[in-house]
């Protein structure tokens, strides 16, 4: 791959947007990242020389099998699908990207949930060979109403293999009234549709000729574009879950405590004054530590060690918040679960709940609603519990308190999962409200 000779590059640096992927089964997720990374140059030439040599190649001829780029698995490349989340990294003069492929198959709806869990953007593909008369399929209402739960701000809808219904506009159309009207029922605020060919490359990194009815940009020059979350965390309230206590020289009397994690919202500095939960006791910021050195302000994402103006009980799983902007505390909630075992929900049982960095136990009081993919609605639960890949909204109980936000409002603490305590299986993503 050549480099890169900085002298020709912009001053422009739209910083690292993380996108996802999503669909059914063969629309195409695999050969658009593949075609995103090849006209991009973000792939190597042997990487080419292995793939054009793959026994489970399925172009024919010379073409390349972009698929093959992110297919990684065996039992991916073998039955032609993605079975686990892939992650490929590639860049352009403006920006980094980080984008993960998710399954199609309803059966690995749990792998997209992972996936989208840290993206900025999705990419909502629809075969336009299978939705030509507007009839969208199960599993692009399903990725549509996940990517919204998880609060993905950018929602681009790229109208796949538009070159096998001989790119026509009226196809295209039909398929953009649909979703804009699946985007009204689920209350997305904005979203994009395009028509592109991720095999041949058409409206993916250049504009293509063969859609004159299109004056929108091709898919890359909008994902530079878009805002990544990095600089909306900068200016959230500020939590700051505790990782680790650190202490040294205890038997002198200038002894170190400070305690050291990532910012997963807001901006830190000196004299600042904080307030430690959920025990709620206050206390002022005396210096923040990166690494080896003394800084005057520290943002989201941003690994620190901070001293305080004196002794307090603080422990791992506390949050550290602005005395003025505190989370909220209690132990008694509603979320909505994305179901992720293939054991159900037994609100008999007790789980393990991981928020930040704590760790408690919780019970699931009752299950209040699940969500109908067909009719995209809340309707009442009356099996009391939740299958794998369903979503639903539940109330639960922990046994210790936890310092929270509404996850729409500050993903980094409204968020948690839910662990089996018997066989230790990730039960379920949860998302507070």
């Amino acid at each position: 791959m050549n480099a890169v000779n900085d002298s020709f590059l912009p001053d422009t640096d739209n910083g690292v947007l993380r996108l996802i992927t999503a669909g059914s089964v063969d629309d195409g997720k695999s050969t658009l990242i593949g075609r995103l990374l090849y006209d991009s140059k973000g792939v190597f030439a042997d990487q080419l020389d292995a793939i054009s040599r793959a026994k489970y190649k399925r172009v024919v001829g010379d073409g390349i099998d972009f698929s093959l780029l992110t297919d990684g698995l065996e039992a991916e490349r073998e039955q032609g699908i993605t079975i686990d989340v892939a992650y490929r990294y590639f860049s352009t003069p403006l920006r980094k990207f980080i984008v993960a492929d998710a399954p199609g198959h309803e059966q690995y709806t749990r792998n997209m949930v992972t996936g989208a869990s840290t993206a900025d953007a999705a990419i909502i593909l629809i075969d336009a060979t299978r939705a030509a008369d507007g009839q969208l399929l199960t599993q692009t209402k399903r990725h549509s109403t996940i990517a919204h739960l998880l609060g993905i701000r950018h929602i681009v809808v790229a109208v796949n293999k538009m070159d096998l219904v001989d790119w026509d506009q009226a196809v295209f159309e039909r398929i953009r009234d649909a979703y804009a009207e699946l985007a009204r029922r689920l209350n997305i605020a904005h979203h994009h549709v395009l028509p592109l060919s991720a095999l041949e490359g058409d409206n993916v990194v250049n504009r293509s000729d063969k859609t004159p009815w299109y004056d929108g940009p091709p898919l890359l020059s909008l994902l530079e574009q878009l805002g990544g979350t990095d600089s909306e965390a900068a200016v959230r309230p500020l939590r700051f879950p505790v990782q680790w206590v650190s202490r040294h020289g205890g038997d002198s009397a200038e002894d170190f405590r400070g305690y050291a994690g990532r910012i997963a919202s807001g901006e830190l500095r000196p004299g600042d004054d904080v307030v430690i939960q959920p025990s709620g006791v206050a206390a002022r910021v005396k210096e923040v530590l990166a690494f080896d050195r003394a800084v005057d302000l520290a943002v989201a994402g941003d690994s620190i060690t901070i001293v305080l103006d004196r002794d307090v009980d603080v422990s791992r799983g506390d949050v550290l918040s602005h005395a003025a902007a505190p989370a909220r505390v209690g132990r008694e909630f509603e979320a909505e679960l994305c179901w992720l075992d293939t054991q159900a929900l037994n609100p008999a049982r007790k789980y393990l709940l991981k928020h930040g960095t704590r760790l408690t136990s919780a019970k699931i009081r009752s299950v209040l609603t699940h969500r109908d993919i067909h009719e995209l609605q809340e309707v009442e639960n009356h099996s009391g519990t939740l299958n794998m890949n369903e979503i639903g909204r539940v109330s639960f109980a922990t046994r210790e308190a936890l310092a929270v936000d509404s996850y729409i409002d500050a993903p980094a603490t409204g968020a948690f999962i839910l662990i089996d305590e018997a066989t230790h299986q990730t039960a379920a993503a949860g998302m507070l409200r």
